[in-house]
């Protein structure tokens, strides 16, 4: 009886594998053809389910900050377009299927994510729709309402489990480095002609061309990629692991990869290294430590040596750090200024228009001329007058507040402060009251938070482009924390061995959990 079952349960397996193999083999005849990649890929993922539902979180970790995309998909998303919403499916399904399985709940932050949903998904209905031209619409915009929301949908997602202890520094890893692959958009001057396919998945970036120039061009891929790994250093060593522990290589890489961010040209890098770095160093309490003359003895030297040699640095060098009192070639300083007057220009001739859309925003949707408008405009200033920016630029304001305000309206900043401040909140306490295990990736993650809060106020930022970033940031510390950490009163009973009168007295200690249970 045996042998018949499994010779039974081998024909039922050929007669499934044999003629998918077949159809496979078809398919895979036109492998340029999007239809295959479609259907090879749906076949693939069918028979991969076993492993998405094991390690569909570790997969949305890695894709978190990865710059590939879905090419053969409309519109081509990026990849954690994808394991966000599969991440999120298993998870919301096995809650489903098991009672026993909660996701860790933090309501300061789960209702101002709610309301920015509710308004985002008001003003597209109020406004036109969501613009969806990859699916055949009339008007554009869609991605930009559907980067939103699966920002939102992706921190639920990450809270859905909670990470160990143990898992915390692969988990770290795999959600800063994820990025890392980001260079290989700078290589196509190179690799474009030997692998095209490779970057189908990883796209060239917009300012790399076949007749780039080493030194000149700027790489805007290196400096993404040297932005993860400053991350991840910073997250996983912190300051303190880098520069007192004894070990010389790490402060070696941290310092020579976190160079390389420089090869892309951009001041906002920097300021945002440099910035974090600096709070970093004041929440681990290293100004009260012998590092702290050692350091400002280093930065009096660099600065020196910077004084003395920045003309002889590569261009991208020097326009990223263009925003210091340093000497630099006047032709890269009339570059940087030239970009800074772009962006009061635009903002001036777009502020009056917040009167207008203080009660409703203006939404994200835009017409086929808007857009036609918006793609000649991104690099050609002068083609259009400034009372057509508004509408050419449609939400892409390169200013945070009035991404939120112009395209949402005065609801949408409510709900947009309302998140910031309990995001804050969250990681402050996480980081003052988190287990003492986690405390370097809290002082990061609070540290980045901080920064990032001040690079969308203050200096360049975009609503439905920077909600990603903040979710990730405060998704991993729910995750990690399993919460919000907060103090409760210790028992007296038990908080001494002590008979002194001051042993009796009720104290204040950290505990660890879910906020509110």
């Amino acid at each position: 009886m045996t042998n018949v079952h499994s010779l039974l349960r081998s024909l039922i397996i050929y007669a499934v594998c044999v003629p998918l193999a077949v159809f496979l083999g078809y398919l895979l005849s036109d492998p340029l053809d999007k239809q295959s990649f479609v259907l090879v890929t749906a076949v693939l993922m069918l028979l991969c389910v076993p492993l998405l539902i094991r390690f569909h979180h570790p997969l949305m970790l890695l894709s978190w900050n990865m710059g590939a995309v879905l090419f053969f998909l409309p519109g081509q998303p990026a990849v954690w377009f994808a394991t966000i919403a599969i991440s999120f499916a298993i998870s919301f399904t096995q809650r489903i299927l098991n009672k026993e399985m909660r996701s860790i709940s933090v309501p300061q932050l789960t209702w101002p994510l709610i309301a920015i949903a509710t308004v985002v998904l008001a003003t597209a209905v109020l406004t036109g729709g969501f613009g969806m031209r990859a699916f055949g619409g009339a008007s554009y915009g869609g991605r930009r309402y559907f980067l939103i929301f699966i920002a939102i949908l992706g921190y639920f997602a990450l809270v859905a489990h909670r990470i160990s202890r143990e898992q915390a520094g692969l988990s770290i890893a795999l959600f800063f480095l994820g990025g890392a692959p980001s260079f290989i958009g700078d290589l196509f001057p190179i690799l474009g002609p030997v692998c095209p396919f490779l970057f189908w998945v990883f796209p060239p970036y917009s300012n790399i061309s076949m007749d780039f120039a080493w030194g000149i061009t700027r790489f805007t891929g290196v400096a993404a990629s040297s932005a993860v790994i400053f991350a991840f250093m910073m997250a996983r060593y912190g300051i303190r692991g880098m520069f007192l522990s004894g070990k010389p290589w790490r402060l070696l890489t941290f310092v020579s990869l976190t160079s390389l961010a420089l090869y892309g040209g951009f001041r906002s890098v920097l300021i945002n290294i440099l910035a974090i770095f600096a709070i970093q160093f004041f929440l681990e309490g290293l100004h009260r430590t012998r590092l702290m003359p050692i350091m400002a003895l280093t930065v009096t030297l660099i600065g020196a040596g910077t004084l003395s040699f920045a003309t002889k640095l590569p261009p991208p060098f020097q326009r990223a750090m263009a925003f210091l009192p340093i000497p630099i070639d006047p032709a890269v300083r009339l570059d940087a200024e030239g970009s800074s007057e772009w962006r009061l220009r635009l903002w001036k001739a777009v502020l009056p228009q917040v009167p207008e859309y203080l009660l409703l925003g203006k939404g994200l949707a835009m017409t086929h001329e808007e857009y036609r408008l918006s793609e000649g405009y991104a690099w050609d200033a002068a083609a259009l007058s400034e009372d057509q920016w508004g509408a050419a630029l449609a939400g892409d304001y390169h200013n945070g507040p009035l991404s939120v305000i112009i395209t949402f309206g005065i609801w949408g900043m409510i709900a947009w402060i309302w998140f910031l401040a309990a995001g804050s909140r969250v990681l402050y306490c996480n980081y003052r009251y988190g287990d003492p295990s986690l405390r370097v990736i809290n002082t990061f993650l609070l540290a980045n938070f901080i920064v990032r809060m001040g690079m969308f106020w203050f200096i360049a930022g975009g609503f439905y482009s920077d909600l990603m970033y903040f979710t990730g940031l405060l998704g991993m510390s729910v995750s990690l924390n399993g919460g919000m950490a907060r103090t409760v009163p210790a028992n007296s009973e038990v908080a001494s061995r002590s008979k002194g009168l001051a042993d009796l007295v009720p104290r204040r200690q950290p505990v660890f959990g879910r906020q509110g249970n």
